[in-house]
């Protein structure tokens, strides 16, 4: 290695905790980076010449005309720079120590108007949806939390609300429809976390892709995920509820390509762990509770075709969700009557049904409109049985109104959601 790259690593290491450093790793804009190597001293030329591209790209890079976007060319900028891989999501780089990157300590406490920002979103969430949310959490991520990256006052620890708050975001826009958008919010809040230092973020963040993994159809993609987050959480503290929810996101996983017992094997360590004590509290990690899994453990048990079991979890989430959480409560109902309907039980499949038409018709998730249309596809080869086929009237209805209801954040044109 010529002196000259020697050189340009030592500029780097000295500014790997500098916070325009780590926002722009964080963001993975690395025309930010480039600008800030040049403002430091480093020619264009010896940049250009170190991460092998010409110049006139990375001139490219730097005046925002485009972007990196290959994770080849990621690694790349990486290794020729040494940066360490966690900052960039990349896997630790062949050059990094062999010891797992150890938990930072937090250097401020997390900011009590961000916290109460988090706490108020998620309440209203639980009960309206977040299909009317996702506009005010992403204007809050980038009027409040945004520009706090970039200000060495603020620590770490305003990387792990940034990732906390981008993660939220990501779950409003899976609840609007947009799944591919909300990859692209888990996607930046992973390296956001591991810029923190906090790896029991990072690993909540993994169960929440995991989740958004299997809802679009890849459930290798979802086990790997869930097993990602397992490795984080074991260099944290014992968190019980995000243990159990990481477990039960492999157990789903599994059930859903029929590999039976090492689901069921997940499953139960999901309830095992749920109720071992707790180490520490964590200001930014999702809830996790008995009605949680209850509800998942009836996705694993209806997948691995266990519908008693299934329904009985399916009992058990909507009874400890009466009198709260509206989106849980309602996706809840749902997967009770499918499990009905896949017993053959039409008469039951028609009473929860019933039940579940009244529950908040204005609840503003589009992922629970999603899933009653596809309950209504399970009921209508069944619409020559009578009570079926006035369900079926009284759903139409239902829907119709639901629709007026979500009429602002639904297109009228294309179905799609606004975000």
């Amino acid at each position: 290695m010529g002196r000259q790259q020697q050189v340009l690593r030592e500029v780097v290491a000295g500014l790997l905790r500098d916070p325009r450093l780590l926002a722009a790793c964080a963001e993975r804009d690395m025309g930010a980076l480039f600008r800030l190597l040049n403002h430091r001293g480093v020619s264009t030329r010896r940049i250009a010449a170190a991460v092998d591209i010409t110049q006139g790209r990375l001139y490219d890079y730097m005046n925002g005309k485009s972007r990196v976007e290959k994770l080849s060319v990621f690694e790349q900028i990486a290794d020729a720079l040494h940066i360490p891989g966690h900052l960039l999501g990349l896997a630790r780089r062949s050059w990094e120590p062999q010891a797992p990157i150890p938990q930072k300590s937090v250097e401020t406490p997390p900011n009590g108007d961000d916290l109460a920002a988090m706490d108020a979103f998620r309440d209203a969430d639980r009960q309206a949806g977040g299909g009317r949310l996702y506009g005010a959490v992403v204007r809050h991520l980038h009027n409040h939390v945004g520009p706090r990256l970039v200000d060495a006052r603020s620590g770490l620890q305003i990387f792990a609300a940034a990732a906390a708050f981008t993660e939220m975001a990501g779950w409003m826009a899976h609840d609007t429809g947009h799944d591919e958008l909300a990859q692209q919010h888990f996607d930046r809040a992973l390296p956001l976390a591991r810029t923190s230092g906090d790896l029991t973020l990072a690993a909540n963040i993994a169960a929440s892709s995991s989740h958004l993994a299997l809802q679009t159809g890849d459930p290798a993609q979802a086990a790997h995920l869930a097993r990602t987050g397992l490795e984080n959480v074991a260099h944290g503290p014992r968190i019980p509820s995000l243990t159990a929810r990481l477990h039960t996101m492999h157990a789903r996983a599994l059930a859903v390509t029929q590999q039976h017992d090492p689901a069921v094997r997940a499953l139960d360590t999901a309830h095992t762990v749920l109720g071992t004590s707790v180490e520490a509290e964590h200001p930014w990690i999702s809830p996790f509770d008995a009605a949680a899994l209850a509800s998942e453990a009836a996705l694993v048990m209806r997948d691995l075709e266990r519908y008693d079991e299934a329904l009985a979890h399916a009992e058990q989430a909507i009874s400890l969700r009466e009198n709260g959480r509206a989106r849980s409560l309602a996706l809840s109902r749902i997967t009770l009557v499918g499990i009905h309907v896949q017993r053959a039980d039409l008469d039951a499949a028609v009473h929860f049904g019933l039940t579940l038409l009244m529950t908040s018709p204005n609840l503003s998730s589009i992922r629970v409109v999603h899933q009653l249309e596809e309950l209504r596809a399970t009921l209508e080869p069944h619409r020559d049985y009578p009570p079926v086929r006035d369900f079926l009237a009284r759903f139409d209805d239902a829907a119709r109104v639901r629709m007026l209801l979500l009429a602002d954040i639904i297109t009228p044109h294309s179905g799609g959601i606004l975000p």
